[in-house]
């Protein structure tokens, strides 16, 4: 199953929530989130600075991790980004395929 990595960073009605419930009670939400679309998170870390949350998990495609993103940015309590993450396995095919282009000026 296709990996994402979500970047996200708490809004100030998201941060009081978070205050309120704690970090265990938004791990259990998104957890849930991801089960429902069919998917598993696999970490979750709170950090300081510009994001406050990173998260990498399982979903099975590219549709499902834009429905979560959109699902949760909508909500008005998290800005989210959605990176989706490729393995060393994935770039090796990439790398073996060949491609037609000329660069600029070329």
């Amino acid at each position: 199953m296709p990996k994402y990595m979500f970047v996200a960073s708490y809004t100030a009605e998201g941060t009081k929530g978070l205050l309120k419930d704690g970090g265990s009670a938004r791990k259990s939400a998104v957890e849930k989130l991801a089960k429902s679309a069919g998917g598993k998170i696999e970490h979750i870390w709170y950090a300081f600075g510009e994001d406050d949350v990173y998260l990498v998990g399982e979903l099975p495609d590219n549709a499902t991790a834009a429905a979560i993103s959109l699902t949760v940015g909508a909500s008005g309590a998290v800005r989210v980004r959605t990176v989706p993450l490729l393995s060393v396995e994935d770039i090796d095919a990439a790398s073996k395929k060949s491609l037609d282009y000329r660069k600029p000026g070329g």
